[in-house]
């Protein structure tokens, strides 16, 4: 009951929040005429359990509400989705917010923003299975560890390893699509991978119970915010009233998504084969702190001016981008009316 009165405070804020973004116009801009916006979304990689919101919000009727009919494609990291969303295959994806600022400030991709954070602290982890002789980051030694390439957790990885005395010099990587990498680490074709630390139950589901080892970032480097919606500035620009609208409708998502993960995890089994409904209600679960904001109890979705900045420091101070970028580059805390 704790949780659901504290999602339930949480929600409150978010609808305030968006409420104060419309300027006092009319909450639901569905179209006149009855028919829908065709849009596509990029999932953050794969269409993992984690991300059941977005099939919630369809599911419930939060976008049908705000005259929108989303596709939902399989994303494959950070970059790779920005590369979609900037040549217009896609119209809104699912980003990690470091990643997009290491994106950004090495100016791989610079036409896009992102308006809401769906975690307020970052999942990225190193996940091995018991077994192996991995207890602790220093035993990542030597081990050959399965990567996306352009993800966040290859990128912090140098990072991470110099804070947990890990010595990287040795270690093989080898690239994997993450579909299969709980899989792989089962079957022990690979000591460890990187994953988002919600991506236990997985791991677990593929090794038959076996106990999965994980090792979060966020122990080491902390103030990191987890993923974002991004949009190209264009899209933002020229059609703000949607972005809000679809903003709105997925934050909905997220918000019915970490008070009933069981329900969640019923719905995303509904629409996808990948995971079973256990698995998927067992990675929101997982989710919830971090959606939720652990100590700070930030609203849903929202972003801070100053945390950004924080997140923009460490990656500077770990060689990952030079000095110049500001958190209203690739932010953007109140959409346009």
């Amino acid at each position: 009951m704790r949780n659901l009165r504290r999602f339930a405070a949480a929600a409150l804020a978010s609808a305030l929040l968006l409420t104060a973004c419309s300027s006092g116009e009319k909450e639901t801009p569905a179209a006149e005429s009855g028919t829908l916006t065709p849009v596509t979304y990029l999932t953050g990689a794969g269409v993992q359990g984690r991300e059941a919101f977005i099939f919630v919000a369809i599911e419930k009727g939060y976008f049908r509400e705000e005259g929108l009919e989303v596709k939902v494609q399989p994303g494959n990291g950070t970059e790779q989705n920005l590369k979609l969303l900037q040549s217009g295959q896609a119209d809104y994806a699912m980003v990690d917010i470091t990643a997009a600022l290491i994106a950004y400030g090495q100016k791989k991709f610079t036409d896009f923003t992102v308006v809401n954070a769906v975690q307020q602290m970052n999942l990225s982890c190193i996940m091995a299975v018991s077994g192996k002789g991995i207890a602790a980051p220093k035993d990542l030694a030597g081990k050959t560890i399965a990567y996306i390439p352009g993800g966040v957790v290859y990128s912090l990885f140098k990072a991470y390893a110099r804070l947990a005395g890990v010595d990287s010099t040795n270690i093989k990587w080898v690239v994997m699509n993450p579909q299969q990498m709980p899989q792989n680490l089962a079957a022990g074709s690979i000591d460890a991978a990187t994953q988002f630390a919600v991506g236990k139950p997985a791991v677990e589901a593929a090794a038959k119970g076996k106990p999965a080892v994980v090792m979060p970032f966020s122990n080491y480097l902390t103030d990191l915010y987890g993923n974002g919606l991004g949009v190209t500035k264009k899209r933002i620009a020229d059609n703000p009233k949607q972005v809000q609208a679809f903003n709105k409708a997925m934050l909905r998502g997220v918000e019915y998504a970490m008070a009933h993960p069981d329900e969640a995890g019923d719905i995303y089994a509904k629409y996808q084969k990948l995971q079973p409904a256990p698995v998927a209600a067992a990675e929101n679960k997982l989710m919830q702190p971090y959606v939720q904001g652990g100590a700070n109890g930030a609203p849903v979705g929202s972003l801070n001016r100053d945390r950004v900045a924080r997140n923009i420091a460490i990656i500077q101070s770990a060689g990952l981008i030079p000095t110049g970028l500001t958190p209203d580059d690739v932010i953007t805390y109140q959409i346009p009316s």
